[in-house]
């Protein structure tokens, strides 16, 4: 595998997708940050299957001593069904930005030392606004993957086929998700931080 991430592929599971979206609505205002958790699948070595995903936060999200409590608590959980922390989900506070902040990178960073391929999926807002416009299939988050120099990149326009929905209906879902504002009821690593009663498992999110 080495670190020639540009050959890999990312699949990401309906679930996993939409509770990251709607995490970032829930907050509009506001950064906030997730990770995903998954695994090399077992069939392909050249895919990464991202089956569920876990929102962070919503505040401070540069604060070191609680993102590795939260890792800690993320991977202790998951790994009694084989699976780990893969990759890392970042929307920018301001609407239009697309780049990649400082914040996301250190974190990625972080997270690549544990899992090399580690994505860093980066929310477009402009595309999931025009969710309820357009009939797309296509992710509303950018892919970017460390180069041959380490370096974080955008996977160019044609990172489309890098990035893959398992469920093509995805994007119908969460519009339905949207619209009847599910993302009231998400709960995130803050939230739970604040009281451990709020479940970061959000374990009925889509019932």
């Amino acid at each position: 595998m080495g670190s020639n991430n540009g050959e890999l592929k990312y699949e990401i599971s309906q679930n996993a997708y939409i509770k990251l979206v709607l995490h970032s609505l829930r907050h509009k205002t506001a950064a906030v940050n997730g990770v995903l958790v998954g695994r090399i699948s077992p069939k392909d070595e050249g895919l990464v299957e991202i089956s569920d995903s876990v929102p962070l936060f919503h505040s401070n999200l540069a604060l070191l001593p609680p993102l590795e409590i939260s890792l800690i608590m993320i991977e202790e959980h998951y790994v009694a069904q084989g699976l780990s922390i893969v990759g890392y989900f970042h929307a920018n506070e301001r609407f239009d930005d697309v780049d990649l902040c400082g914040v996301a990178k250190n974190i990625g960073d972080h997270i690549s030392r544990y899992f090399p391929p580690a994505p860093i999926l980066l929310l477009n807002n402009k595309k999931l606004e025009a969710l309820s416009k357009v009939k797309d299939r296509s992710p509303v988050m950018q892919l970017c993957v460390k180069d041959a120099s380490k370096n974080w990149r955008v996977v160019g326009a044609d990172g489309g086929s890098k990035l893959l929905l398992k469920e093509p209906s995805a994007n119908v879902v969460l519009s339905d998700y949207i619209s009847s504002e599910k993302w009231k009821d998400i709960t995130d690593v803050d939230d739970h931080l604040d009281d451990i009663t709020k479940d970061w498992l959000n374990p009925g999110l889509f019932n």
